[in-house]
């Protein structure tokens, strides 16, 4: 299956590794259990991560953009890591379209990806957390 499913800190991140092209078939499994998530916390953030990715088949893609816009104010943050320019990319096209605040991050990187979720944007105001460091 190109799309596992993880959560993370009590279901407040959810882990999504991708690989292959996704389907509207992994849309149909992932759907739901965002859904369940977003119901269960005021927002949630999502680890996102590409390794062999090379996007979605059409109606994948609608489906992604039919859950942007359904819960564009559900989720908090979206670390992209990836590694690929075009992933990097699509990270910056997608900003504008979502209420979630988008870093796009290498591979190499998941850690830090993953700190900065944990870390909320009350730490990013108060210091905590160096916010040029992931870009």
């Amino acid at each position: 299956m190109p799309m596992k499913l993880n959560q993370l800190d009590g279901g407040q991140i959810l882990e999504v590794a991708v690989t292959g092209k996704l389907s509207h078939e992994d849309y149909r499994n992932f759907v739901p259990e965002f859904e369940r998530l977003a119901s269960e916390h005021e927002k949630i953030s999502l680890l996102f991560e590409m390794r062999q990715f090379h996007g979605w088949e059409i109606k994948a893609a609608w489906d992604d953009l039919k859950l942007g816009f359904k819960h564009h104010d559900d989720v908090e943050r979206v670390a992209m890591v990836g590694e690929k320019k075009w992933q990097r990319w699509m990270t910056e096209f997608a900003k504008p379209f979502t209420g979630a605040e988008l870093r796009y991050f290498e591979n190499t990187e998941r850690e830090k990806a993953l700190a900065w979720l944990q870390a909320g944007p009350e730490a990013v105001k108060h210091g905590a957390l160096d916010k040029t460091e992931t870009l």
